[in-house]
């Protein structure tokens, strides 16, 4: 079968999309680096904040929040801690660990998803069966996990949506993350993870209660907590930056950027979220879905796909009004309730959303 060009990729990784920069920044790095890191932890934060190098180079923000918050992930993955990266749905844990481990590794794909299904497999190793009944156990017919050439070869593997695999299959990290040796017994063999080797997993705390890490697994990981963004203004910054990354990957056509629209969207969001007017003066319900900035992301995304192919080609309210209902009304019932209070109190009454509050009352009937 023949693959097609890395330029064709709908979604190139972090070490494809960012090659040049990786590149720069690896060439301006004179700082110590750990054993068996592409470049050091200066340039590992560099890379992940962004900021303009000394030949002009700029390199792009990959998350914008707070530098310490960046460093101690950073610091810890240089110690023989794993890392966890803890929040709410949206805070873009996914997308550093993704960009961490180009920046430490070159190599963001040693992944296991986490889910209800995820097997002890897909942590340790598996059995090319065909070979195991033809020829008995042997290397030939190991099958290694993502977290197993991660410790062969020295660099990061990535676990996501940790608490959402079962408590035992869990615990298999244990071994590896303590003893930084993965047994096969059925070869009377082990794998030693090399220098480089470490784990980035991520959590969402509205897991908690799912699957929840055991004492002895939680202790072997340092947990770094990504916050909501502070402002208002924070929030717009990513969600404008992401859109237009989105927007070039996808090919979608040119469409000027609204920014009163993604303003629109942003405030929608954070006063549903956090039950309160931005001002302070009107509290409102909140809805049961997350409503975070990956979702207002999508939303902004998506109206921009609807301006551009069936619109006149500018972002307008009724552009982004059915991504919001969409994301806003998750259960029907108490939803739609949170939902038609907003716009007729909130909505309805504030200066310049007469076409806001028309789109989405068209489609929220």
């Amino acid at each position: 079968m023949s693959h097609p060009a890395t330029g064709a990729a709908l979604r190139p990784h972090a070490e494809q999309s960012y090659a040049d920069e990786l590149a720069a920044l690896e060439r301006a790095d004179s700082r110590p680096r750990p054993p068996g890191w592409r470049m050091s932890p200066w340039a590992v934060t560099q890379y992940i904040l962004g900021g303009k190098l000394d030949d002009g180079t700029e390199i792009t923000p990959k998350y914008i929040g707070h530098r310490r918050v960046v460093e101690i992930a950073v610091a810890t993955l240089a110690t023989d801690r794993a890392l966890l990266l803890l929040g709410v749905p949206g805070t873009a844990k996914t997308w550093l660990s993704e960009h961490l481990a180009a920046a430490i590794s070159g190599d963001s794909t040693l992944l296991v998803q986490g889910t209800a299904g995820t097997a002890e497999e897909a942590i340790r190793y598996g059995w090319n069966y065909a070979r195991l009944l033809a020829e008995g156990p042997s290397e030939a017919a190991l099958v290694p996990s993502p977290v197993m050439t991660a410790m062969a070869d020295g660099r990061l593997a990535r676990v996501e949506e940790l608490t959402r695999i079962p408590s035992d299959v869990q615990d298999a990290l244990i071994t590896v993350l303590s003893e930084k040796a993965l047994p096969v017994p059925e070869l009377s063999m082990e794998v030693q993870a090399q220098r480089g080797f470490n784990v980035i997993a991520t959590a969402n705390d509205r897991d908690r209660g799912v699957n929840d890490l055991s004492s002895a697994l939680r202790r072997r990981f340092n947990t770094v907590v990504l916050p909501v963004p502070a402002t208002i203004d924070e929030e717009i910054d990513i969600v404008t930056r992401r859109v237009a990354d989105l927007g070039r990957s996808l090919e979608l056509p040119e469409v000027p950027t609204s920014l009163a629209e993604i303003r629109r969207v942003v405030t929608v969001f954070r006063e549903l979220r956090q039950g309160v007017t931005t001002d302070g003066k009107a509290k409102v319900k909140s809805p049961s879905g997350t409503l975070s900035t990956a979702e207002a992301i999508s939303v902004v995304t998506n109206g921009i796909a609807l301006a551009a192919h069936f619109g006149d080609g500018t972002l307008r309210p009724a552009d982004v009004a059915a991504g919001i209902h969409g994301a806003v009304v998750q259960d029907p019932v108490s939803d739609s309730v949170v939902w038609r209070e907003y716009l007729e109190t909130v909505a309805r009454e504030r200066d310049g959303w007469d076409g806001f509050y028309r789109a989405c009352r068209e489609v929220s009937r």
